[in-house]
């Protein structure tokens, strides 16, 4: 099921029950695997692999090069996760040597219309990304991580499993997982209640609330706090604190 006015360069490797529409192009070094569908005016340009079931929507630019002035050329690599929704005008960079060589996206994830992925970014599963949200180079989403409308995402900011950031906001610091935050520029608001009643029982979040009051709230220092909290014997508090313990850029509490 392939357009005739498709390209598909020599080399392409086009799995069964793929479909593919009018003026779409396809590299010789892409791979797209079974039950994909392409379509109109699509590119996937590159070393691009795309997962089964996917679907990319009418003009979407998926693994030309980096927006990135350091790169010179070196191969790199762009790999989708299975069943995601990619929708129109989208655009999706390859990874640099600076950052590995490859930005990845996991499974089940939308990405909706106008969304840009840089470079040597790394998302997980099941994530959404509203319309027109902008990662920078070398950002990493967690699981089920939710970007509200027109957010950027400053380059090297890490955003944890179940976290959510509101529309229209600007994040130029770390997000700790099952988290909200909003503004510009983003400070967190509380846990992600919303979607943490989606996914926990409610004895789990109220043990999150204790935690979240404990590391933000107290006035106690926070490396100290997520010290102790590491230790807890609750995975969702450890995961919790240890984020904090690895933060490189901040987290963005009280406006700091």
């Amino acid at each position: 099921m392939i357009h005739p006015s498709a390209i598909i360069e020599e080399g392409a490797k086009i799995g069964d029950n793929v479909t593919i529409g009018a003026n779409v192009y396809v590299s010789k070094n892409a791979v797209i695997e079974d039950d994909c569908t392409i379509m109109q005016g699509a590119i996937i340009d590159g070393k691009t692999f795309i997962g089964r079931g996917t679907k990319i929507f009418y003009n979407a630019v998926i693994g030309s090069i980096p927006q990135d002035l350091k790169y010179k050329g070196e191969e790199s690599e762009l790999i989708i996760g299975q069943n995601n929704l990619i929708r129109e005008f989208t655009l999706i960079n390859p990874g640099t040597e600076g950052g590995g060589g490859k930005t990845v996206i996991g499974d089940n994830n939308l990405l909706m219309g106008y969304v840009h992925v840089a470079h040597d970014c790394k998302i997980g599963n099941n994530c959404i990304l509203a319309n027109a949200a902008t990662l920078a180079g070398h950002v990493e989403l967690g699981d089920f991580v939710v970007i509200g409308g027109m957010t950027p995402i400053h380059q090297f900011v890490r955003i944890g499993d179940y976290a959510m950031i509101a529309g229209a906001s600007a994040v130029s610091q770390d997000i700790p997982p099952y988290c909200l935050a909003e503004g510009n520029r983003a400070v967190l608001r509380g846990l992600n209640i919303t979607g943490l009643r989606r996914r926990l029982g409610r004895e789990a979040i109220d043990t999150l609330k204790s935690a979240y009051k404990e590391l933000f709230m107290s006035g106690k220092p926070l490396k100290e706090v997520a010290q102790k909290l590491a230790k807890s014997e609750d995975e969702h508090i450890r995961k919790l604190a240890q984020f904090v313990l690895e933060t490189k850029r901040g987290i963005p509490f009280r406006g700091e």
